[in-house]
């Protein structure tokens, strides 16, 4: 009886961790333009009106000053969330196909001073 006990616990286990792997690493946070989309580390995410639906086109210097939202291995689109392919070969999270970014000058969560940038970079909103 134990042995069974022990093996739904692990199985159980194991669909969590699953699980926790299927999201994108986003939550939503308060800024001065509402609520916003933010990374797992609370920092506000853009989307850039150059980009086209599953392709970045923010690369090179583009991407220094606007950091993507890279997805790892294990990382599993779900719902709105898909993971494109960027040039270089590395993952990189979107939203409705729009890839995400961070802002370099964001220096808490929930600031959103890139918002409006050059008139081609808008927060993500959940």
């Amino acid at each position: 009886m134990k042995t069974v006990t022990f093996l739904a616990a692990l199985a159980a286990a194991s669909a969590f961790a699953t699980a926790a792997f299927a999201a994108a690493p986003v939550k939503t946070v308060e800024s001065a333009k509402g609520k916003v989309l933010a990374g797992e580390n609370g920092m506000t995410l853009y989307t850039f009106k150059n980009d086209k639906s599953g392709e970045s086109n923010c690369n090179g210097d583009c991407a220094k000053a606007w950091p993507p939202l890279m997805a790892d291995g294990k990382a599993k689109a779900e719902g709105a969330y898909s993971i494109i392919t960027r040039k270089d070969g590395m993952k990189q999270w979107a939203k409705d196909g729009m890839p995400l970014y961070f802002f370099v000058k964001d220096a808490k969560s929930g600031d959103v001073a890139g918002d409006g940038f050059k008139g081609v970079w808008d927060v993500a909103k959940p």
